[in-house]
């Protein structure tokens, strides 16, 4: 199915519409038959986390849906294929056209491609510390998924040395951080990537 990424596209609001509720049911009866021990505060929470805008835009930067949507050239001009709400949206959009081809089963196949998987879930608010094995935990349900870091800066003398690093999911930036060493600033990276996907990162 083909659609727009434009907001003043009534059908495509509709597709948004249909497709947030089959992702917000698929969410739910995962989370409420794999964590069978979290109250329905902590369940809440968690859906919330993996159904916001910041996680569904991410999932969209995965499949480089960017691509694929048709703008008016104002959205185009002002730079409307990354922006995140129009990718959210449009990943949205993207459930319920699969939704109607092919029914909830290949809904529900396409979403559990992206949800988080149920350890790096049971791991609760993310501590401080290696946030670099946190969000490798996150993205490792799908093999197919390769992270990577590069050091895009560094500044300052031998012994004062300041570097900016980023995070790149399928070549796809998810994360920028600084630091006093290489190491620091991809930590930091991991962390804002994190932040990104809607974890708590304390």
């Amino acid at each position: 199915s083909s659609y727009s990424g434009g907001k003043n596209n009534g059908s495509n609001e509709r597709l948004e519409f249909l497709g947030d509720s089959v992702l917000q049911i698929t969410v739910s009866q995962y989370l409420f038959t794999n964590m069978t021990t979290v109250p329905e505060g902590g369940l809440t929470k968690l859906r919330a986390s993996i159904v916001c805008e910041n996680s569904l835009y991410n999932f969209a930067n995965r499949i480089e849906l960017g691509k694929y949507i048709l703008l008016g050239k104002g959205e185009e001009m002002t730079g409307g294929r990354t922006r995140r709400s129009i990718l959210a949206d449009a990943f949205e959009a993207m459930i319920a056209a699969v939704y109607l081809d092919g029914g909830m089963d290949a809904a529900m196949a396409m979403i559990m491609r992206f949800v988080p998987s149920i350890e790096a879930l049971k791991s609760g608010k993310v501590k401080l510390g290696d946030y670099k094995t946190v969000l490798q935990e996150i993205i490792q349900k799908n093999p197919e998924e390769k992270i990577s870091y590069e050091v895009i800066e560094s500044s300052g003398e031998q012994h004062k040395k300041h570097f900016t690093a980023q995070v790149l999911l399928n070549g796809q930036v998810i994360g920028k951080g600084s630091g006093l060493s290489k190491k620091e600033a991809e930590q930091e990276a991991a962390k804002e990537a994190v932040s990104l996907m809607g974890y708590d990162v304390g």
